[in-house]
């Protein structure tokens, strides 16, 4: 029964440590350096001006107004379907992470 306890306990205590992973739908995505300047409409943001900043990394503009930044392997991801995609402006996402305080970090991001 001790054993029993003790396993119950440390899975409760456990719990809040376990990231529930969260999904971001039709979000915004733009580069760190020009967030605050798109803040009011990040969808008119160009591509090649996200391509252009790319070193500064990137994050979403969640439906709250709040900017997440995105982990290096989102950051990477991102670049890749920037330099693929044929869009102009109008750089939205649907995104699935963890979010530790400001970043997100990403399991899947797919540029719509």
């Amino acid at each position: 029964m001790r054993k029993f306890v003790t396993v119950v306990l440390a899975v409760l205590f456990a719990l809040p440590a376990i990231a529930l992973a969260e999904t971001f739908k039709n979000v915004s995505v733009v580069d760190v350096n020009c967030s605050q300047k798109v803040a009011a409409n990040p969808d008119a943001h160009a591509r090649s001006c996200a391509l252009q900043c790319q070193k500064s990394g990137y994050g979403i503009w969640t439906a709250d107004h709040k900017f997440l930044k995105l982990d290096a392997a989102g950051n990477a991801k991102v670049i890749d379907q920037l330099k693929n995609s044929n869009a102009k402006d109008h750089l939205r996402v649907d995104v699935t992470g963890d979010v530790q305080g400001d970043t997100l970090k990403v399991d899947s991001i797919k540029l719509l």
